[in-house]
């Protein structure tokens, strides 16, 4: 069921609207990687304040401030309220992200967890070993933590600057072995950095989580409920002497994340309805909770809170703690430090040989059947972008030392990020001078992706528009009366016109509960078909969406120049329902809710739908496909 290049007819203009549809991958790192520049430009604020006016920079910081509630309170300075208080949200997201990946990402594949598992690990192993091996036998050995995690947004938002070349999929993976890291650097923090840990404080706090986790389990989805209980355990931790931003984390990595059910989207649908026709207070509060409802708590969390923690908290952390006095006896005295120099060793030489060295031997040891899914130049460069150490290092840093060897560390830890980040543009410039062919298997490399299409492409039964034997196939869900589709078509029609080695398969998707006319619009598409014109109907209805009666569908049918009285009949005997039932059902099985929706060589492409979006996606499943065996 192929159609010719010549049928798809002339292309339209491209489309705008779609830039504004925001994937959740797609948000983090454009947040990421403005939260990047904030940071930056936080930390050399600090440094300005603390070089103009020490005694300013300090005396604001070390300011005290007290929450109280009747005989009991907790008082710490606004640096303290900082690292362990707005601190405790952004662990929080860092837990949003990790559950996410683990529920929705690269990780929903179990047998992939081992390969960024590895890399997370071998990036902490080797930095923390060349860190004591410089401080071996001294009192400063204890600050190991600090050359251990990597800032997940700073890495991400450099690399999104110096590694414009490096695929879309070196910052998944990138991002899904910090989030190990991350978790890993918590953990740490809580047992080796906590001290004088009352046993009766930390049990209140265990007690309490205990809780979150039965509410949880009861399926208690109220807000409230877990903010006043996570404060609690935040509270019960303080008093223990364990570092409560343990709890953001924990708490972050028990909220789920799932794709909209088809079914919870008809259930708002209905309600709204409802509301439409009645617009009570009840049925509004109704309507309100089931749209939520029909989104994971994981994804709107993120998505109300990812912004505050990128261009607030953490600007504020770096603000607050990044600020020491540089002088030439200062500067002199760190970089023969040993501390200031294992910092630096550890994480701009430890963290790619970790990452890039655990990866490698996951790999061997798997027999190719681990891999990145990226090559092995984009692996180095992620390995390289990774020495940026800064949130958590920092905190580690607070929480180690004082004085000179905090100045030291900070030092290091500033460092070893320029550093970093010049040798990232280095791997850049030197992969950029391999020969093509080396230098796309090199970037893009030979792992098989996950594969989101649940129903494979079926020559004998799909509707194929292009080549039936092309190299890149594009997949979209649709529904003929779905606004968005219809623009959707102007770009496809740009996408085959531009590329003859793509093939467009069309399956139906009709949401009748928003929809009205769609089943019914798909059924004559069906009919067309049976007399050999799907896609002119196709065409066809996508133009005029705005008429889809079943009188309309009759007079396209005598347009189209289709025995009318036949036509009619198969609209009468419903031809067609069990193929488009067969779609839907195909749609459900790959998590598909709305419309439109793209797969790019059995790939879920999850940008947006313009030409630009699309025609990257394409180009790059035809470099992947070109270096298949």
């Amino acid at each position: 069921m192929t159609e010719s290049r010549d049928e798809a007819g002339p292309f339209a203009e491209r489309t705008a609207w779609a830039r504004s549809l925001r994937t959740p991958l797609r948000e983090f790192l454009r947040t990421e990687t403005g939260g990047a520049v904030f940071l930056l430009a936080a930390t050399l604020a600090a440094l300005a304040w603390a070089n103009i006016d020490a005694s300013s920079y300090e005396g604001m910081w070390g300011t005290d401030a007290s929450i109280r509630v009747g005989d009991a309170g907790i008082t710490r300075d606004l640096r303290d309220w900082v690292n362990g208080g707005l601190m405790t949200i952004f662990f929080f997201v860092v837990g949003l992200e990790a559950r996410r990946e683990y529920d929705m990402g690269e990780l929903r594949d179990r047998r992939r967890v081992a390969l960024p598992l590895a890399a997370g690990l071998g990036g902490m192993m080797i930095p923390v070993a060349i860190y004591l091996a410089f401080n071996a036998g001294r009192s400063t050995a204890h600050g190991w933590g600090i050359a251990m995690s990597t800032d997940t947004a700073f890495a991400l938002g450099v690399l999104a600057l110096v590694g414009r070349s490096f695929p879309s999929r070196l910052r998944v993976y990138l991002l899904t072995a910090t989030v190990v890291d991350d978790v890993i650097a918590l953990a740490v923090i809580g047992v080796f950095y906590s001290e004088d840990v009352s046993p009766p404080a930390l049990l209140a706090a265990l007690a309490i989580f205990a809780v979150i986790v039965l509410v949880r389990a009861a399926g208690i989805r109220q807000f409230g409920v877990y903010l006043i209980l996570g404060v609690a355990t935040w509270g019960a931790l303080e008093s223990s002497g364990v570092e409560p931003i343990v709890i953001g984390l924990a708490m972050g990595l028990l909220t789920y994340a799932h794709p909209a059910a088809r079914t919870d989207l008809e259930r708002a649908t209905e309600v709204f309805r409802l509301f439409r026709e009645q617009p009570t207070p009840e049925y509004a509060r109704s309507a309100q909770t089931e749209v939520a409802a029909a989104i994971s708590p994981n994804e709107r969390l993120q998505l109300v809170i990812h912004p505050w923690t990128s261009y607030v908290i953490v600007p504020l952390f770096a603000l607050a703690n990044a600020g020491i006095t540089i002088s030439g006896g200062v500067l002199g005295r760190a970089f023969t430090s040993p501390v200031t120099l294992g910092i630096i060793v550890g994480y701009v030489v430890g963290k790619p040989i970790g990452l890039l060295g655990f990866s490698w031997l996951v790999t061997k040891f798997s027999r190719g059947r681990l891999r990145p899914p990226v090559g092995w130049a984009a692996v180095g460069g992620g390995g390289t972008i990774a020495g940026i150490g800064f949130t958590v290092a920092l905190l580690i840093a607070t929480l180690t030392f004082t004085g000179p060897r905090l100045d030291e560390a900070k030092i290091g830890i500033l460092s070893a990020a320029l550093g970093a980040t010049v040798v990232t543009w280095a791997v850049v410039r030197l992969t950029g001078l391999l020969p093509p062919k080396t230098r796309l298997r090199a970037l893009l490399g030979t792992s098989e992706t996950i594969i989101d299409l649940a129903a494979p492409v079926d020559p004998e039964r799909d509707h194929i528009r292009g080549p039936a034997r092309a190299p890149v196939t594009v997949v979209e869900y649709g529904d003929f009366e779905c606004p968005y589709c219809g623009q959707a078509e102007n770009v496809i029609r740009e996408l085959l016109a531009g590329h003859g080695d793509v093939r467009y398969v069309w399956r139906h998707l009709p949401l009748t509960d928003v929809h009205p006319q769609a089943q019914m619009a798909a059924q004559a598409a069906e009919a067309a078909a049976e007399q050999g014109a799907f896609w002119k109907m196709h065409d066809l209805l996508l133009q005029r969406q705005d008429a889809l009666q079943p009188k309309d569908l009759v007079r396209y049918a005598g347009e189209l120049g289709l025995d009318v009285d036949r036509f009619r009949a198969d609209l009468r005997t419903g031809l067609g329902t069990d193929r488009i039932a067969e779609d839907v059902d195909s749609a459900d099985l790959s998590d598909v809710s709305g419309t439109p929706t793209f797969f790019v060589n059995g790939r879920r492409h999850m940008g947006a739908y313009d030409i630009t979006d699309l025609t990257t996606a394409v180009k790059t499943a035809r470099k992947t496909a070109a270096l298949r065996p």
